[in-house]
């Protein structure tokens, strides 16, 4: 797949793999890139990564054919149009809890019936070598918006938000949603029950949901209820249960 083929394939229903990435360096992208995953999700929200980390990274997914997604740390402009200039394949944008900043969202995200900022200077527009229409032409087409639904407020008009025209599909953030809910884990009933009700309403608006899941053995729960693109852990998760399998094959083995 190539990077550029992320937004169609996802916006199909294609089932798609990915891994979040939350360390500053391009290295795990590549490492990602070369074992075939189809997209990195960098996260600004949540890891020490900035606008410079953010340019290294999406290199780093070029160089390697890997889609790289962006989770922003607001749905602030500024933070869209900066990582869709170093020329990210798509966003994720947290705590969309309404229609209305789904709106502002897709708005600062789309050129045509949006108010992105124009430019084709940075890596999105080939450095000025892409000209202005075919430049706004392709990033209208192949960039991804998703929002998360990771509040208890989104529940109860995730209709209007799947509704908004130029948004193209949802991640369900159940880390958050699960906190927002006031529950233990995300496997109470509450939380696995919002969970259900935000898929029904997507498979009723035919847009595709991405979610987290803790191990592959969870993917086919989520397939089955409509999920078709899957976040299965980050490079720093990898690492760390990587290590700790070494670790106890080590002590068996010296032992």
């Amino acid at each position: 797949m190539l990077p550029t083929e992320f937004a169609t394939r996802f916006k199909a229903g294609h089932q798609l793999l990915g891994a979040f990435v939350k360390t500053p360096t391009s290295h795990a992208a590549e490492i990602l890139g070369g074992a075939h995953f189809d997209f990195v999700v960098i996260d600004e929200e949540h890891a020490p990564i900035d606008r410079a980390a953010t340019d290294q990274i999406l290199l780093g997914c070029r160089a390697s054919n890997i889609a790289g997604l962006v989770r922003v740390q607001s749905s602030a402009p500024s933070n869209i149009q900066s990582v869709l200039d170093c020329g990210a394949n798509g966003v994720l944008v947290p705590h969309v809890a309404s229609a209305e900043i789904a709106r502002n969202v897709v708005t600062a995200s789309r050129y045509r019936g949006g108010a992105r900022g124009f430019s084709n200077s940075p890596r999105a527009g080939g450095y000025g070598t892409t000209g202005m229409w075919p430049h706004i032409e392709a990033q209208d087409r192949d960039i991804a918006v998703l929002a998360m639904i990771e509040d208890r407020e989104a529940i109860d008009v995730i209709d209007d938000i799947l509704a908004v025209s130029g948004l193209d599909g949802i991640f369900i953030g159940r880390g958050d949603l699960t906190v927002s809910l006031g529950a233990q884990n995300a496997g109470e009933p509450v939380v696995r029950d919002a969970v259900s009700r935000i898929m029904a309403a997507a498979r009723k608006a035919g847009k595709p949901v991405c979610v987290m899941v803790g191990a592959v053995d969870d993917v086919a729960p989520f397939r089955s209820q409509g999920a078709s693109a899957f976040i299965v852990s980050s490079d720093q998760g990898l690492l760390r249960t990587s290590a700790a399998r070494i670790r106890a094959d080590f002590s068996a083995a010296a032992n």
